[in-house]
C-alpha cells in the first residue's frame, strides 16, 4: 500500500491517491508518513547483490520498484588531479542522475494508479521522468524552456511525452506546469516538490557509504539548483547514521551560478546579521553565469531544507561564474570525464573550497558528475 504523504510544518495527513495534492495548503512541501529503515550490520560491496542497481536499498525506500531498468551503482572512480573522488551520475541511461528520482517518481505513480504525469524542467528531468513514464506506459507532459538543449528536447520526444515549450524563465516554466496542476490536468511528477524524487536521489549516499566500506568522506561538493541531488545525499546520509550504519556526516558543500545563486545570498544574508562588520566573501565573477543552465533555479522549492542541511553539517555553498566553470569542463573533458557544463560547477567550486581552507589537503572528497557531455549537442 502507497504512504500517505505528511507536512511536517503544520501536521496534517494526506491520503495517498492520484488525486494527492503535490504540496500542503500551508505551502510546505510534503513528506511521506512512512520511512522505513534498514536493520542488522550491511554486507561488504563485494557481497551485496547490486544486480537490482540502487533498489538493491529497498530496505530504506517507501515506494515499491514498479518501474526501474536497475539504474544506479554509477562508478566511485580515482580523480588523482582534483584529489578526489568522482561519482559518475552521467552513466545513468538518460544520461543524469535524475534517473534516482525518476524511478522512484514513476513507481509511485503506478503505486496510485495515475494515468497522466505533469513535469517541468530545464531538460534532464524532463528527460527522465519521459523515459521511465514511457516504460510505465503513462502520458507524460513535460514543461520545458522554449530554448531547450534539443538533445533533451529529442529525448523527451522520442519517448512519446509531450514538450511543452515555455518563453520567460525557468520560473516561468513552473509556474506555467503548476496551472496545468491545479487545473487537474494531471499528477506533478515534481523533481522539486515531489518526495518520491528525495527517496530516489538519497540512495546516492547509501552508494558512496557502501562503494567506501561502509565509511562517509570528510566532505561532499555537490551543484546546487532545486538540490534534489544535495538533500538526497543529506536524507541518505542521516538514514544511514540513524539505522547505525556509520558513524558522521560529510560536510555538504554546494556550488551554484553568479546571478543564480538564492542559497549562497541567504547564507551571506545570514552572516551579515550575526555580523554586521565582517568582511563579505568577493566574487571572481560579478556578472551572471549562463553556462550551467541545469542549476539556474532562483527560487528553490526546498531552499529552508538546503539551509538547515548546510547549518547541520558545518557545510556552505559559493557562487561561480562562467570563466571557472568553463576551465574546469575543458580540464574534465581532457581527462576523459565526457561531462555537460553544468557537471563541472562542482569540480571547480572544489578548487575555491581548497584556497579557501574549507577543505583541507588531507579531506577525503567526492564530488558528484551530474550529467553526460552528450546532453550538450
Amino acid at each position: 500500500m502507497a504512504s500517505d504523504l505528511h507536512c511536517p510544518a503544520c501536521d496534517r495527513t494526506y491520503t495517498a491517491g492520484p488525486d494527492e495534492p503535490w504540496r500542503c495548503v500551508c505551502g510546505c512541501a510534503l513528506e511521506f508518513v512512512d520511512q522505513p529503515l534498514a536493520e542488522g550490520n550491511p554486507l561488504p560491496l563485494s557481497q551485496l547483490d547490486t544486480t537490482d542497481g540502487l533498489w538493491t536499498f529497498f530496505e530504506f525506500l517507501p515506494i515499491e520498484p514498479h518501474v526501474t531498468f536497475h539504474e544506479g551503482f554509477t562508478p566511485l572512480v580515482d580523480a588523482p588531479e582534483w584529489d578526489a573522488q568522482f561519482k559518475l551520475e552521467y552513466v545513468f541511461p538518460t544520461g543524469s542522475f535524475k534517473d534516482r528520482g525518476a524511478t522512484t517518481t514513476l513507481s509511485r505513480a503506478v503505486e496510485l494508479g495515475v494515468d497522466t504525469i505533469l513535469e517541468d524542467s530545464s531538460g534532464n528531468a524532463g528527460a527522465a521522468i519521459a523515459t521511465y513514464a514511457a516504460q510505465a506506459d503513462l502520458e507524460a507532459d513535460i514543461y520545458v524552456p522554449a530554448d531547450v538543449k534539443q538533445s533533451k528536447l529529442m529525448t523527451i520526444q522520442r519517448a512519446d511525452a509531450r514538450p511543452v515549450r515555455i518563453k520567460g524563465t525557468r520560473q516561468d516554466v513552473t509556474d506555467a506546469c503548476i496551472d496545468a496542476v491545479e487545473s487537474g490536468e494531471g499528477w506533478y511528477a515534481s523533481h522539486a516538490w515531489n518526495p518520491a524524487f528525495y527517496a530516489g536521489t538519497m540512495t546516492i549516499a547509501f552508494e558512496i557509504a557502501a562503494q567506501r566500506g561502509w565509511t562517509v568522506p570528510d566532505a561532499v561538493v555537490l551543484p546546487i539548483g532545486h538540490g534534489t541531488l544535495f538533500l538526497g545525499a543529506y536524507r541518505g546520509f542521516s538514514l544511514l547514521n540513524e539505522a547505525g550504519i556509520v558513524d558522521g556526516m560529510p560536510r555538504l558543500l554546494g556550488a551554484q551560478t553568479t546571478g543564480h545563486a538564492p542559497i549562497v545570498e541567504a547564507l551571506e544574508d545570514a552572516r551579515e546579521a550575526d555580523a554586521p562588520d565582517a568582511d563579505e566573501r568577493e566574487d571572481d565573477e560579478p556578472t551572471s553565469s549562463e553556462i550551467a543552465d541545469g542549476i539556474q533555479i532562483s527560487m528553490p522549492a526546498r531552499k529552508d531544507e538546503i539551509l538547515e542541511a548546510i547549518e547541520a553539517t558545518d557545510g556552505d555553498a559559493i557562487a561561480l561564474g562562467d570563466d571557472p566553470i568553463e576551465a574546469t569542463l575543458d580540464r574534465l573533458h581532457r581527462k576523459g570525464f565526457y561531462v555537460e557544463p553544468t557537471s563541472a560547477v562542482a569540480p571547480a567550486a572544489l578548487e575555491v573550497y581548497r584556497v579557501e581552507g574549507m577543505i583541507e589537503e588531507s579531506d577525503d572528497v567526492v564530488v558528484p558528475l551530474t550529467g553526460s557531455g552528450l546532453k550538450t549537442l
